[in-house]
């Protein structure tokens, strides 16, 4: 079982096929044929086209940790001494077994690059989705101990702030999203809009290179580090405020209400990010919802970048309920056809989860969910809206839920991984690609909302650029109000404003990159099925 949770005991599973001799007529010369090269078990050499199974070289580290591990009931590290090359090797073996495009890898040679994640970094394909934007746009790696903090207990290094790139280049604009509740930017008064003039004196628009690196470790900031940022407030008021870096709770669900418009009760609900703590808030928020017998569901995921397929899973079956999501298809999943990947069907997640989910042991609770048996659910959304919350989008469109989009086209990704460990790390390749119930996942550019949707990828809804003069959860907030209108009236209102930039791993300035310090499990799925107890 694989476990992306628990990612110390994670092991995937590889289906390793050879070749047996067998009978045949021994009268008849048999054809010539020319030999072949069988892959090599040099674990020490790289030979173009030929690839040692990464089981192999896996935990050969060039620095190995010593001692217990703390994650995993004090069990010693698996890391055994290696070479940084036999690191390299084994992310090389490891993307050509699993990689979901492994026919589109370079096999170039990991001498040419100056560390593991130099060569890992290359190891993706350049092809290009038919708006052109890179396929794969997803490939990345971070620490283990990183991994640890948020996958298992929703913990992050940080202020936490989530940032929004507005704009990247002079006169650039950085504001803030939203705060995590009750963590230390929230109690020094920063806000949803407050916009960063300067950091640690460096005003945002510095072109030079050590102005840049101020600016990177501000926002980027290792634990315990203590930076200066002069914001301006929607007000236009400025104030200097000081903030340490530190591990922050995340809380992916807020603002959970009912509002009344129009003579109709709404249900609205903040939800930043599919990660295994934010499953009791949301069952909370539904049976707040169900005892308040709302007549609608706004779903705020303008800023939830994905995390776990399975909680996607327990949200839809929550939104549409029993009747409509029963031996219905959540998720098909494609991967590159080696066998690598899945070691048998139960390994990933295809229909509706109905029941709580003990996300150490990754098995079933008892306890059915609670759901809503809704029709229709609102759902708003901009390009930082991306892969697990794409895959509900998707899996609801599937089984005639009518869904209507709300705000902007998505972040555009069917794909996902299992996080994988290696020496320390841990590595997210792409490795399947999803689909639902009708098949349909070609959705690379993303879902747009649309007055009159023609294309699979149009969905029903209103384009509205993002407001951050108002706060999440506000009517007067430009895309709730939107979406508030819709629900009275089934039409649209005239709206305008100025979109946000997506998120992404770097914002580019003159070449030197100013680093997004969201988390990449923000722009991810992460697939494992869950069983039943024994």
């Amino acid at each position: 079982m694989r476990n992306a949770y628990t990612i110390i005991g994670f092991s995937l599973s590889l289906l390793l096929v050879g070749c047996g001799g067998g009978g045949g007529d021994t009268s008849v010369s048999p054809t010539p044929t020319t030999p072949v090269t069988p892959p090599s078990s040099n674990v020490n050499t790289w030979v173009a086209g030929q690839f040692t199974s990464s089981e192999t070289l896996r935990h050969l580290c060039e620095v190995p940790r010593t001692g217990t591990n703390p994650y995993d009931d004090n069990k010693p590290y698996p890391d055994k001494p290696g070479t940084a090359l036999q690191e390299k090797l084994w992310v090389r073996s490891y993307s050509h077994e699993t990689y979901l495009w492994a026919n589109e890898l370079l096999d170039n040679d990991p001498a040419l690059y100056d560390s593991v994640f130099s060569y890992f970094d290359q190891l993706k394909t350049t092809a290009t989705t038919p708006s052109g934007k890179p396929k794969d746009n997803f490939h990345f790696y971070q620490s283990y101990e990183d991994y640890i903090k948020e996958a298992q207990s929703g913990v992050r290094s940080g202020y936490g702030i989530r940032w929004a790139f507005i704009s990247n280049k002079p006169p650039r604009e950085l504001r803030v999203a939203y705060t995590q509740t009750n963590s230390q930017a929230q109690q020094a008064g920063v806000m949803r809009g407050d916009t960063v003039l300067a950091i640690d004196g460096i005003n945002i628009n510095d072109t030079t290179e050590q102005g840049i690196n101020t600016l990177n470790r501000g926002l980027a900031p290792a634990s315990g580090e203590s930076h200066v940022f002069t914001l301006q407030k929607v007000s236009g008021e400025t104030r200097d405020v000081t903030l340490i870096a530190a591990d922050i709770q995340q809380t992916p669900v807020q603002n959970t209400k009912v509002i009344d418009a129009s003579g109709k009760r709404v249900g609205y609900l903040q939800f930043n990010q599919f990660i295994s703590v934010a499953q009791p808030d949301l069952i909370n928020a539904v049976k707040q919802f169900s005892n308040a017998q709302i007549d609608a569901l706004v779903l705020d995921m303008r800023y939830n970048g994905g995390g776990l397929l399975a909680l996607s899973s327990q949200l839809g079956y929550m939104i549409a309920g029993p009747g409509r999501t029963a031996n219905r298809v959540f998720n098909q999943s494609i991967d590159n056809g080696k066998g690598n990947v899945y070691s048998n069907a139960n390994d990933t997640i295809t229909g509706f989860y109905n029941r709580e989910i003990d996300f150490d042991a990754l098995v079933f609770k008892d306890t059915t969910l609670p759901n809503l048996d809704l029709n229709t659910v609102y759902i708003l959304t901009t390009g930082n809206t991306c892969s697990a919350s794409e895959s509900l989008i998707n899996a609801l469109l599937g089984i005639d839920v009518n869904v209507v989009l709300i705000g902007n086209t998505t972040c555009g990704k069917p794909y996902g991984f299992f996080p994988t460990p290696n020496c320390g790390s841990v590595f997210y390749t792409i490795q399947f690609k999803s689909s639902n119930e009708k098949g349909f996942g070609d959705y690379s550019d993303g879902f747009s909302p649309s007055r009159t949707p023609l294309l699979a990828t149009e969905v029903n809804g209103c384009v509205v650029n993002d407001d951050f003069d108002h706060a999440l959860g506000s009517s007067e907030e430009r895309l709730l109000s939107t979406a508030l209108t819709h629900i009275a009236t089934g039409t649209c209102p005239v709206s305008s404003g100025r979109p946000a930039k997506a998120s992404s791993s770097t914002l580019e300035i003159q070449g030197i990159p100013l680093h997004n310090p969201d988390s990449i499990l923000q722009s991810n799925a992460i697939d494992s099925a869950i069983r039943e107890k024994h």
